[in-house]
C-alpha cells in the first residue's frame, strides 16, 4: 500500500472508494479543482475523416441521429402522398381569388370566392330575380354572357381585378364554361 502526500491533500491511490477526478489535487498547480464541468466524463473526439466507424458503437450507421439531416428520397415521398407540394401549399397567397362556375339543368351559378377566408366576393346567377323574369332562356349562350358580365362588374366593384379558375377533373374548357370565362376576360378581369 503505497500512499502519496501533497501541499493541500494527501490522497492514497488504492483506497477502496477513490475520491471522484474533481477532488484529486492538480498536478500543475498543486490545487483542487471543485468545478462542475471536471466530474463530467471526457468523450474522446477524433478529427480524421479516413476512419468509417462512428466514435460510439451504440450508433450506427441507420441511428435517427444521422437521417434527421438527409432529405426525403423519391421513394419516402410516395409512401407520404398526403404531403403537399410547393404549389400546393403556396398557390392560396400566390392567386387568393377562385372563380367557380356551377352549371345546374335550370340555372348557371358563379361566384368569386377569397381562397384564404373562404369569403364569397361576388355571385351571379340566373336564379336571380331580375334576370330569370327578364332572360327567355336561363342556361344558353346568352344567359352565360350576362353572367360573365355581372361577375367581372361586380368584382370589380370588390377591387378584385384577376381571378383564378382551377377546371375540375376531365373538364375541358369549352361550350358555355368557355363563353363565361370569355366574358369575363372581355370585360377587363384578368386570369392568372
Amino acid at each position: 500500500m503505497s500512499c502519496s502526500s501533497g501541499k493541500v491533500l494527501s490522497v492514497c491511490a488504492s483506497l477502496s472508494s477513490p475520491l471522484p477526478p474533481s477532488r484529486t489535487p492538480n498536478s500543475t498547480s498543486n490545487s483542487l479543482s471543485f468545478s462542475s464541468l471536471s466530474s463530467f466524463p471526457s468523450l474522446p473526439l477524433t478529427a480524421s475523416r479516413s476512419s468509417r466507424n462512428p466514435p460510439n458503437p451504440s450508433l450506427s450507421q441507420d441511428s435517427f441521429i444521422r437521417a434527421a439531416y438527409t432529405r426525403r428520397s423519391r421513394g419516402e415521398a410516395a409512401k407520404k402522398p398526403n404531403r403537399k407540394s410547393w404549389k400546393q401549399r403556396t398557390d392560396m397567397y400566390m392567386r387568393p381569388f377562385l372563380l367557380n362556375v356551377f352549371f345546374s339543368k335550370r340555372f348557371i351559378h358563379a361566384k368569386v370566392v377569397h381562397r384564404g377566408t373562404s369569403k364569397v366576393i361576388c355571385v351571379a346567377t340566373t336564379n336571380a330575380k331580375d334576370l330569370r323574369n327578364s332572360l327567355p332562356s336561363l342556361i344558353d349562350h346568352n344567359a352565360c354572357r350576362v353572367v360573365g358580365r355581372l361577375i367581372a362588374e361586380r368584382s370589380m366593384e370588390a377591387d378584385v381585378y384577376a381571378v383564378a379558375y382551377e377546371p375540375r377533373k376531365d373538364e375541358r374548357i369549352e361550350g358555355r364554361l368557355g363563353i363565361v370565362l370569355d366574358t369575363i376576360k372581355e370585360n377587363g378581369i384578368l386570369f392568372a
